[in-house]
């Protein structure tokens, strides 16, 4: 009866802690199911047979039984270099940009060939769609469909593509594709290959392992006939972007490694493009899947990333040139003053054009358009007896693809709609019927004429060019709306969810109102205006932020948000101090601390300045600024300085008479894993004299040995938690464990983040420390409400800490160099764990394990049972702030689920909060677990 008793005790502080986690796991998973829904995958192929259901007429040049299927081919062979994370100003020449910069220019074998070989050689500046992760734009090449957000979940794990696409379309029409590079390919076509290379992709690290292959094996298949396509995609750029961001020296030899690349497989292929050579009518295609941002990142949709580049070379003179109706291009002379024109063409159109010049079915959920500029580079053996010319034959074997390509999308979008649960709509589809319509008719126009063979171009042409008119409206038309209104919401599930995440927070509420009843903690008076008003002002600062949510200009300036809120808090705090002469000092200093940290957001937001290897070699970006010596050895030294800060603090703590072994040995640990971390630095440098230690121990084995401590001192924390019987008094206890266990996460976390962490840590136990004094403004002790204040100005703290670190709510804000800190290969749990604590240890993580801080520091013993009750209601206060920050995400992206910017912005902001609230919620379960063990003994529980 009494062990019973002692257990009720302990659960009933922290029992509704893991009920709002149970609540929020399915109010998230029910409005995730509606919301995050990939569009219908329909399980149907194209074939050959197909094309006889359709309207379109066969053009005399073309015939079924010369290897005609959908289209009739105009190339025999095709290569596909892809350059993962090009931008279009790598291919571009610098005088089509307003400036000149570093990385301009490097690429010059391809405006070469563009400015040559007009018309067998074109530069496209080629648009993409959002999101631009690398999973998503394979899928959106191969299938001609667009992207949809979830994927960007399977990102580190590529599932097979089950839809039709190009490369099962050459599988099924007997063309043979060997590939290599980027191993993604083989997962999304594991049995599609005739012969595959694939090499791992995720290690950031290693800018050669992956191209080196593809050099290894691309020449020799050159020479080979077993294959029809061939693919080899490299991946050092897109590396180099990420480690060093665009403007670096690595990134300027990966794209000058690049261009001798280029230049020796456009003289293999010309070599060999002669009279019954191997490549006689071979196109080369160079693309990237997408663009990156100055300082190496992607996913999102802004220019840098959506735009990049596609360069088409034909080595096989084709007819003529593209009639000036279908031109997009824009010319200027480069720097030697030749001629380069540039044209516009969306990623979307790849699939279905490389289908159309090799003869094969175009994948059945395509919804791209044949590009008029890329398909003209096939070489076509037209029907010399008809009285047009070859231009006008030309174009009536383009109309005739358009006519099949059109009525494949139709056919599509019809089945889309009858076997998805929402498709487009009645309007939707009957503004797609009224466009296909006006082009059928203008069909009916053209066979006439062509009918009749006596006559002429003056009449053909003419009418050729409205019906591909009426072709690229339609085509058009269902472009857009499917852009616009692609994704399949289930509003019920999401108001379901919505629902469930508003009665957690009425279950918060009422958990909190409950503690205060039944454990005496009361309420305050109405006398008691200063407790009453900062809670008041508690709630009008969450207001704000919750609020701001609801619009896409404060999600951008988020971190600017939160850190005003921080101040003004701050500014509230000072005036307290003023109005009791008492912690002056500390609550200047907390403003001091709020100005560094918007000083810090505020370059953080614009790191697309800077470069990602600024974050491993400089305390903060704003060095990057200053070319002066001083500031070289400050960034190199003041970090190291302050991780020797930090240990020296922690040493002292360990003498303190409350530290018992378990507590203090792991205090212990992390001061040799600081130390430790000042060692990797140096064997990183190649500047110092240490290099008497191998670098690779430094950059791999000495994280790992800190990884290993790591984990040993929280498998300690635990024996100590389990097996250890204090006799240290309730508060000295729950001070010394909360210090072990930031002190066993933080050397983790101090790693994983650079040089920047120890400032950044500096920066949070400067700013706790403030927090902690300045609550203690209010000297009652017998009320609760009023720490609402402090445990906001907590939390606006760690929302600064996770942008001051170099972060934001997007995905291509994700430091994915630090995942690999002390590892080579990619292993998808250990990667995604670095990553997860890189990304949240200073912002979630160590705040949450922090927490207990407020109740103890400062504080009169007043027992175990006040303590337990003030921490209990501190997490629960904790908790409901950040749900009620994610239930107003959650509002908001319902509310702009149409928005433009919905998977740009919306989305990316909705995952980022969704992960914050489980993520916290869970460590909250953790740290009840961890600090309540305690109140078994309280002797107020057993009467």
């Amino acid at each position: 009866m009494e062990t019973r008793r002692r257990n009720g005790g302990k659960w009933q502080y922290i029992w509704p802690m893991w009920t709002t986690l149970l609540l929020h796991l399915i109010a998230i998973l029910l409005f995730t199911t509606g919301f995050l829904l990939t569009r219908t995958e329909l399980p149907y192929h194209s074939h050959c047979s197909d094309v006889a259901h359709s309207p379109c007429f066969s053009p005399p040049s073309s015939s079924h039984s010369n290897g005609s299927c959908w289209t009739k081919p105009s190339i025999n062979r095709l290569v596909v270099i892809v350059l993962d994370a090009i931008r279009f100003d790598f291919v571009a020449p610098s005088t089509f940009f307003p400036e000149s910069k570093a990385w301009m220019d490097k690429l010059p074998v391809l405006k070469n060939a563009a400015a040559s070989r007009p018309l067998s050689a074109r530069i496209f500046k080629a648009i993409a769609d959002p999101p631009t992760t690398s999973l998503q734009r394979l899928k959106g090449l191969t299938t001609g469909g667009l992207p949809t957000f979830v994927d960007v979940g399977n990102s580190f794990g590529a599932p097979a593509i089950v839809e039709d696409n190009f490369i099962n379309q050459l599988v099924q029409n007997g063309k043979k594709v060997v590939m290599m590079g980027d191993d993604t390919w083989t997962q999304l076509f594991p049995h599609h290959f005739e012969r595959s290379y694939p090499y791992p992709s995720f290690n950031v690290k290693d800018l050669d392992t992956v191209d080196n292959g593809c050099i290894d094996h691309l020449f020799p298949s050159l020479y080979e006939e077993d294959w029809d396509v061939l693919i080899a995609h490299f991946l050092g750029v897109d590396h180099a972007g990420h480690i060093f961001g665009v403007d670096s020296t690595p990134m300027i030899e990966k794209l000058e490694q690049y261009n001798n690349l280029l230049e020796r497989v456009i003289e293999v292929l010309d070599n060999q493009s002669g009279a019954g050579n191997l490549h006689e009518n071979t196109l080369l295609v160079v693309l990237g899947d997408h663009g990156q941002t100055l300082n190496g990142d992607h996913g999102g949709g802004s220019a840098e990333e959506v735009e990049t580049a596609l360069f088409a070379m034909s080595f096989k003179e084709p007819l003529s040139s593209v009639p000036p109706e279908f031109v997009s291009a824009s010319c200027q002379p480069d720097l030697d003053g030749k001629n380069v024109c540039i044209s516009t063409m969306q990623q979307l159109d790849f699939a279905v054009t490389m289908s159309a010049l090799l003869g094969v079915p175009f994948p059945y959920g395509s919804i791209g358009r044949i590009n008029p500029e890329l398909y003209a580079l096939g070489s076509w053996n037209l029907d010399a007896s008809q009285k047009l010319s070859k231009s006008d034959l030309w174009m009536q074997n383009y109309a005739h693809a358009l006519c099949i390509n059109s009525w494949q999308v139709k056919r599509y979008v019809d089945a889309y709609s009858v076997s998805s649960a929402v498709g487009f709509s009645h309007d939707d589809l009957s503004q797609i019927a009224s466009a296909y319509a006006q082009a059928e008719n203008w069909l009916h126009s053209t066979k006439k004429l062509l009918l009749d063979r006596h006559n002429g171009s003056d009449k053909l042409v003419p009418a050729l060019m409205k019906q591909m008119d009426a072709y690229f409206n339609f085509l058009t038309t269902v472009a857009e709306l499917a852009r616009s209104k692609w994704t399949e919401f289930d509003l019920n599930l999401m108001g379901a969810g919505i629902g469930i995440m508003f009665v957690s927070l009425i279950f918060q509420v009422f958990s909190i109102l409950r503690v205060n009843k039944q454990h005496g903690v009361t309420s305050p008076s109405p006398g008691s205006s200063l407790i009453t008003s900062a809670s008041t002002f508690t709630f009008f600062l969450l207001g704000i932020r919750a609020c701001s949510f609801l619009s896409n200009s404060y999600i951008l300036e988020e971190g600017k948000v939160a850190n005003f809120l921080l101040s003004t808090s701050g500014i509230v705090a000072l005036r307290q101090s003023i109005i009791k002469e008492k912690l002056l000092i500390e609550s200047v200093g907390f403003l001091i601390l709020s100005t560094f940290c918007r000083f810090a957001v505020e370059v953080g937001l614009s790191k697309q300045a800077a470069t990602s290897a600024f974050m491993k070699d400089y305390t903060s970006w704003i060095v990057n600024t200053l070319d002066l010596p001083v500031w070289d050895y400050a960034a190199k030294f003041v970090p190291m300085l302050v991780l020797i800060l930090l240990a020296l603090w922690l040493y002292k703590a360990t003498k303190g008479n409350f530290f018992d072994w378990p507590w203090m040995y792991a205090i212990l640990v992390t001061i040799l894993s600081y130390m430790l971390i000042i060692l990797h630095w140096i064997t990183e440098s190649n500047e110092y004299v240490a290099a008497l230690i191998p670098q690779s121990i430094g950059r791999n084995y000495i994280p790992r040995i800190i990884y290993i401590l790591a984990l040993g001192q929280l498998l300690l924390l635990a024996f100590g938690r389990i097996f250890k019987h204090t006799s240290l008094d309730c508060k000295k206890n729950i001070v010394a464990k909360t210090t072990a266990m930031l002190s066993a996460l933080s050397s983790t976390v101090i790693l994983l983040s650079g040089k920047q962490g120890p400032v950044i840590a500096l920066a949070s136990i400067v700013g706790g420390y403030c927090i902690m004094r300045l609550d203690n403004i209010v000297e009652s002790r017998k009320h609760g409400s009023h720490r609402s204040f402090a445990v906001m100005q907590w939390s606006l703290l760690a929302t600064c800490l996770f942008f001051c670190s170099g972060h934001w709510c997007a995905f291509d804000g994700l430091r994915y160099g630090a995942a690999f800190i002390g590892f080579e290969e990619f292993k998808l749990v250990r990667q995604a764990i670095l990553l997860t604590i890189d990304t949240f240890g200073f912002s979630i993580i160590l705040p949450v394990f922090g927490l207990p801080f407020l109740v103890t520091k400062y504080q009169p013993n007043l027992g175990k049972h006040f303590l337990f009750t003030q921490l209990s209601q501190m997490y629960t206060t904790y908790g409901l702030i950040t749900a009620t920050m994610t239930t107003f995400t959650i509002v908001c992206v319902t509310i702009q689920r149409r928005h433009l910017m919905v998977w740009g912005l919306f989305a990316p902001k909705f995952v980022f909060d969704v992960f914050n609230l489980i993520l916290t919620d869970v460590l909250i379960c953790l740290a009840s677990i961890y600090y309540f063990n305690e109140a078994k003994d309280d002797p107020q529980l057993k009467s």
